[in-house]
């Protein structure tokens, strides 16, 4: 399969970085990131150990192929899609953090859009080499549910390079779970500054859970069936998973970049808001990192 990963940070240059064992990969990013890897290859450590040889562009205009999986931030979204609609694809696929990426991406596109998740854990820390710092699984399906064929080929292709990948019919579940998961461990990993399996003890661990039971609840209004229960048995899972692991909103506070704040926890917060909830954790989390946001954009000016 020819792929473009579109945003090669530090999960899609992984991601990207696996597939291309099997398949046709160019990697979308930024030098010296993408210098590096067209010199020298892009190195997989960590989990893996190996150096494989995708192509690497900073031009992401005007390109062909299979598929596009789209890595980039929740908040590059438009812009990416925006450059997307100037090439060709059979299907795109998000594996992006957060809410609302796959519908900005549809408004865009008129190939499939299809919704995925990924818990592998990623860290990019020189040009042209990325530690796998976890290895875990995709899920991919239809954005809004159900099956589809184009998504049971992207399927089988990850598969093909070795990525342990399940084909969902019930996306829509599965993006709030992980949302709820993200809203457990992103923001209090990054105002703690602590790694994410910190939420697995107290005092973070009764935070954490009332943040994704809150977002369970509002998944429910909104007609999502995800119950507390399954909610927080993943975000045990996960957190323990990858407890040694710099969440990316951790990551982002510790280079003083903007976050995924209002895809995650300001997702979960208006959200709840428009379904006449009270989630005063996750409130005051967001208010707390917007808090930060804004006074980084002052001490930059």
């Amino acid at each position: 399969m020819d792929i473009v990963v579109f945003g090669a940070g530090s999960l899609g240059s992984l991601v990207g970085g696996l597939l291309a064992r099997e398949h046709d990969v160019t990697l979308v990013g930024r030098d010296p990131h993408v210098s590096a890897i067209a010199g020298d290859g892009l190195s997989l450590e960590g989990e893996f150990d190996e150096t494989v040889t995708p192509r690497a562009t900073t031009d992401g205009t005007g390109l062909r192929a299979d598929l596009a999986l789209v890595t980039v931030k929740s908040f590059d979204t438009e812009t990416a899609a925006s450059t997307l609609a100037t090439g060709s694809y059979e299907a795109v696929c998000s594996l992006q953090n957060g809410m609302g990426n796959e519908e900005t991406l549809a408004c865009h596109l008129e190939c499939p859009v299809l919704a995925g998740t990924a818990t592998y854990g990623a860290v990019r820390r020189r040009p042209g080499t990325v530690t796998c710092t976890g290895v875990g699984d995709i899920v991919l399906g239809d954005r809004c549910g159900g099956p589809a064929p184009v998504a049971d080929r992207v399927g089988a292709a990850f598969e093909q390079a070795g990525l342990e990948t399940t084909v969902s019919t019930d996306m829509p579940r599965r993006l709030w779970e992980k949302l709820a998961v993200n809203a457990g461990i992103n923001p209090i990993a990054a105002l703690a500054d602590v790694p994410n399996g910190a939420v697995l003890e107290e005092p973070a661990r009764t935070l954490s859970r009332t943040a994704v039971r809150e977002t369970a609840r509002t998944a429910r209004a909104h007609g999502v069936p995800l119950s507390n229960r399954e909610a927080l048995e993943r975000l045990e899972t996960v957190a323990a998973a990858t407890a040694e692991n710099v969440a990316s909103m951790r990551q982002d506070i510790r280079a003083g970049r903007r976050t995924e704040v209002e895809a995650i926890t300001g997702h979960v917060r208006d959200r709840a808001r428009e379904a006449g909830l009270d989630v005063p954790v996750t409130a005051t989390l967001a208010a707390l990192l917007e808090t930060w946001e804004r006074e980084q954009a002052v001490l930059e000016e």
